[in-house]
């Protein structure tokens, strides 16, 4: 487990590269946190360092959203799910086990269903506007590689 902070946006974009950079076909990566943490904001990063032309915007009511890149982009919000039923019934293993880049929002709500080798992000606010406390999980090669490319730069030590 990793804990820094993101003290602006410059910083997210930069995580968000990271994670892209260290991401290949079957990642999985969750992010929690409150409501206004940053959790979309994180996603369109990691979406455009893996090349996603289209915006990307919440999935809160759509619940999934796919994009083309330099892999596959799915991007799902399971705020909405009130059960794990219905995160079957929107065929999450096909995300889950896919052929692109995952990026699952409120994971915390599904997490019995997870495979064991993910990132998983905990954004927490509550510092100032823009700071974040990012609490890093997981385990797997994208989550290895993201821990060694972290140790690289100083902001991301605490």
């Amino acid at each position: 487990m990793m804990t820094f902070y993101l003290n602006n946006l410059q910083e997210t974009e930069k995580l968000g590269k990271l994670i892209a950079d260290c991401s290949d076909v079957g990642t999985v990566v969750c992010l929690d946190g409150d409501l206004g943490a940053g959790k979309t904001t994180l996603t369109k990063y990691i979406g455009r360092y893996l090349n996603v032309q289209e915006t990307i915007t919440s999935p809160t009511f759509s619940i999934v959203k796919e994009y083309e890149g330099d892999v596959r982009f799915y991007h799902m919000d399971a705020y909405r799910l009130a059960s794990l039923e219905e995160a079957y019934e929107v065929d999450i293993e096909r995300y889950i086990y896919s052929d692109g880049v995952f990026v699952l929002e409120w994971s915390d709500k599904i997490k019995d269903i997870l495979p064991e080798n993910i990132v998983s992000i905990i954004l927490k606010t509550g510092f100032d506007i823009d700071k974040r406390e990012v609490i890093l999980m997981g385990r797997g090669k994208t989550f290895d590689c993201l821990a060694r490319e972290l140790d690289n730069y100083d902001y991301f030590r605490n």
